[in-house]
């Protein structure tokens, strides 16, 4: 990437991998060898986000309503999880990765309960880049779980409801001190965030790509980081152009 685009490198970039099953029935294989090529593109962008500075990369992995897919495919994704932290949890530590997972943990197994807090106990003070797993996550759930946390705390005395505001709410959700997403990208040529950090987002710049996620390299997330780098900003005020003319 040139000078000029690394200038406006998002901060935080989240992604949406979509299009594993897709990419898979095209070339008449199974869905889950598509999942398969999916964590392969998920190691390349991990270490290409490293690569370029990005600070945070949030990625989309299962959500809460992926519990209504085949029985099969969800034991498939869970044991994919699994494998993914007990063979890359390492390697991501000494790469500097602080790993994090978000999302509820009811319906998830023992095993990788205690998998998520060993790789997000070993990497707490790593600092070069901090990966975030959406697991078992939806964003209305988030929500809903934040301002159930909120209204027990109202209702206890502990909170004055009328001090509830935006920053309040946002120190509730899952994503509590990091910043919201720059960027958000989608493969697979939907354009939609199914559920996905709805509240993070109401300010991010979306970039939506026919690529599947499997074939999704470095040159493509190069593409999404220029097309953001060419836009304005404004989170609802008037352009700068705007108040020059």
């Amino acid at each position: 990437m040139g000078s000029e685009n690394t200038s406006k490198l998002p901060t935080h970039i989240a992604i949406i991998m979509d299009g594993n099953g897709r990419w898979a029935q095209a070339r008449g294989q199974e869905r889950r060898e598509g999942h398969r090529a999916g964590v392969e593109a998920l190691r390349r962008i991990v270490k290409d986000c490293s690569d370029l500075g990005v600070h945070y990369l949030t990625v989309f992995s299962f959500s809460t309503e992926n519990w209504g897919r085949p029985r099969d495919e969800v034991s498939f994704l869970m044991s994919l999880l699994e494998r993914y932290i007990e063979s890359d949890l390492a390697d991501l530590h000494s790469e500097g990765v602080r790993v994090r997972v978000i999302g509820r943990r009811n319906g998830l197994s023992d095993k990788i309960c205690r998998l998520i807090d060993r790789a997000e106990s070993l990497t707490a003070n790593n600092n070069r880049l901090f990966f975030q797993i959406a697991f078992n996550y939806g964003g209305r759930e988030e929500l809903a779980d934040a301002a159930a946390r909120l209204a027990r705390r109202a209702a206890n005395g502990t909170l004055d409801p009328e001090l509830i505001n935006g920053d309040v709410f946002s120190a509730e959700l899952l994503t509590a001190g990091m910043p919201n997403p720059d960027l958000i990208i989608r493969t697979s040529g939907e354009s939609r965030l199914s559920n996905f950090m709805l509240w993070q987002g109401a300010y991010s710049e979306l970039y939506f790509t026919d690529v599947f996620w499997p074939d999704f390299v470095r040159e493509h997330m190069e593409a999404a980081i220029v097309h953001y780098a060419e836009r304005e900003r404004r989170f609802g005020l008037v352009s700068v152009s705007a108040e020059t003319d």
